[in-house]
This record gives C-alpha cells, structure tokens and sequence, in this order.
C-alpha cells in the first residue's frame, strides 16, 4: 500500500548491535546513551578518546574506537574490530560533522576541504566498508544525519549546506539502491540542536532543541519506520515550504533572513 512505512520500525533495541560514529558529544552521544538505556550493544567512534569515554559513563559494555573519520584506513581498522567482536552489525548511524559559520566570501579553500572531508567524503569511505557486510547480510541499515540546511542555500552556511543538501541526494539514491537488498536507510534532518558546533553561531536560532531531545525524535522515527526524519515540525515544515517557493520570492525571502544575521 501507498501509505505502508518506507523503512522497517525499529521497536526493539535490545541486543542490536549500533554503531555510532561522531557519538563524543551532540547528537551523537545523546543517541548513543538513549540506545543503551534501551538495551542496545554500542561502538562508539569520534577522534576524542576521553570524550567517547564519557559519553560511555553509563554504558559499560561499549566499545570505545576512537577514530578519525576523514583517513579511509581509520575505517577500515575499525570497522575489522566491530567484526571481530560482533560477526555482524545492524545499524551504522553517520553522525560525525565539522561546521564554520561563514558567508562566501570568508570561505578559505583549506577549511572547506577539511568540512567537505568530514561532513561528506568520510561517508563514502565508511560506505566502502561497510556495505560488503550489511549485504552479506542482508539486512541492516544506515542513518545518516543530514540538516534542514540542505534544503536550501541558508546565509552563514557557505561549506556546510551544500554538503549536507548532498547527503540528502546521497541517502535518497541510497535507498533506491539498497532497499530491494532488504536494508534500512534513514535521513535525518535536524534543525538547530544545542551542540558544541551550533554554540559558533552568533544569530538567533527558532525552535533550538536539546541533544536529547533530537536523540528522542530520532529513536520515535525509527520506530515509525520513517525515511526522513525531521524536528521540529515548527522549524522544518516552513522549510520545506520556503524550499518550494519559485526563485523571487526564495530570494527575497533570504534577503530578509540575511538582515536578521
């Protein structure tokens, strides 16, 4: 049927084994100890050692696999250790991020590379890994988080935006390909989260959330089965209206967006 859920729901947490990489703070450690409460085996990956280690606080049977998601042979290693400890794998959760708040005359190409690396480049190395596995498989899934700043060209998100709109085109492609193979792929497109990246940005933010509060959106869309994932409605369902507007009245209404930066 038309209306039947794009995704499996996933209801029940315990024993599935998650990876989550860039879980050391933000969204990503929020998921990770929502997960765990609810019985979920965890390996939790970011460059920071002690941060993944207090992101850990409550979760003693985690695996800590501190790494850098921008070197192709980080993941690799990693993903061999996951094996080797688990034989399988169930959900890959794409999280890690890099963001500079910048207009595009302030962008240098050195950072750019740096937030494209991170941001969009270090999907496809994890991709390469771990899709032999989930197809092997054939079963498991992939979230990856995304932002409402893909929908559309936002002012201060010069490098961020386009590579996030890119993830966007990536898990849709994703999905047409690897759901007949029997996998989950979830979009997630959070609006502004209260995270050691967004505390950079010097404008007001609507409908600010907690990381917590984005963990629990993101855990009520798995279970719905949902492709894409966004909160808050009040925040993103202007946005994708705004995105649907015809190119005067967009831009007239970002004019108005860049007197209020």
């Amino acid at each position: 049927m038309w209306f039947r859920s794009l995704n499996p729901k996933l209801t029940d947490w315990r024993g599935r084994r998650v990876w989550i990489v860039g879980s050391s703070t933000g969204i990503g450690a929020a998921l990770a100890q929502h997960l765990g409460r609810q019985g979920a085996r965890l390996a939790l990956s970011a460059r920071n050692r002690d941060a993944l280690l207090y992101t850990a606080r409550a979760l003693p049977d985690a695996l800590i696999l501190p790494m850098d998601v921008s070197i192709a042979g980080h993941w690799h290693a990693t993903h061999r250790q996951i094996i080797e400890q688990w034989s399988q794998l169930d959900m890959v959760v794409f999280c890690a991020a890099s963001y500079q708040q910048e207009r595009s005359w302030q962008v240098e190409g050195c950072s750019a590379r740096q937030t494209i690396e991170v941001n969009l480049t270090s999907i496809y190395y994890g991709l390469e890994v771990i899709l032999p596995t989930l197809l092997a498989q054939q079963s498991g899934s992939l979230v990856l988080i995304a932002s409402v700043a893909g929908y559309m060209g936002l002012p201060n998100a010069s490098v961020y935006g386009p590579t996030k709109a890119a993830l966007i085109n990536l898990a849709e492609l994703l999905y047409a390909d690897l759901h007949p193979k029997g996998l989950g792929i979830y979009l997630v497109n959070p609006g502004f989260v209260r995270t050691p990246l967004t505390a950079r940005n010097q404008f007001h933010m609507p409908a600010l959330q907690t990381p917590e509060q984005a963990a629990s959106a993101i855990v009520q869309g798995l279970a719905q089965g949902r492709f894409e994932i966004d909160f808050p409605k009040r925040f993103t369902r202007p946005m994708k209206w705004a995105s649907l507007l015809p190119y005067r009245w967009r831009f007239a209404l970002m004019n108005q967006l860049l007197h209020l930066t």
